[in-house]
């Protein structure tokens, strides 16, 4: 009888993770949105599954991300000036198909770093007042537009490069829009 008790608490122990645990809902969200937008254009391309090409094409990719998935990469080695490489802990895992929500979850645990990562919330520009946002938020929507505000000095310069560009980045807002 003790026998069985001592083989289910052995049995209980293997099957309960080890200091581990599964992502919540949100969490690591720059890493799994990131990643698995990167194996889905890997599976796309038809790129061979091997460390060395992952690797290869992480670093492409990365070349070309912008702001949060940018510091993903330099979190994890895939840009020029990163301090650390671990992008073996993507590629290695990646190669045998394994689902990124895993590989985000190792990644956590070598650089907790990497999941407190979170996208900038998006601006509707169809209903904000752009009177009412902050220089730092009408920045970024330039940035995001790739556009910049050369000899801007005040918000309503900003406001007024906004208002100009919105037909050419955001169509349907700028349709929406009754102040103009």
């Amino acid at each position: 009888m003790r026998a069985a008790h001592g083989l289910c608490a052995a049995l209980a122990l293997l099957l309960l993770p080890a200091g581990g645990r599964a992502l919540r809902d949100g969490e690591c969200e720059v890493c799994v949105t990131f990643l698995g937008r990167f194996y889905q254009s890997l599976k796309d391309n038809g790129v061979e599954f091997t460390p060395a090409s992952i690797e290869k094409e992480l670093l492409k990719s990365c070349k070309e991300a912008k702001g949060k998935e940018n510091r993903l990469c330099y979190y994890v080695g895939a840009t020029s000036d990163a301090a650390t490489k671990i992008i073996n802990e993507v590629s290695k895992p990646m190669s045998h198909h394994i689902p990124v929500e895993k590989i985000c979850e190792k990644l956590k645990k070598k650089d907790s770093q990497i999941c407190e990562l979170k996208y900038d919330q998006h601006i509707d520009l169809s209903t904000a007042d752009l009177r009412k946002l902050r220089v730092k938020e009408l920045r970024r929507i330039l940035d995001e537009w790739g556009e910049a505000c050369k000899g801007c000095a005040e918000k309503g310069d900003f406001i007024r490069r906004i208002h100009e560009l919105m037909p050419k980045y955001a169509p349907r807002a700028h349709g929406a829009r009754a102040d103009l």
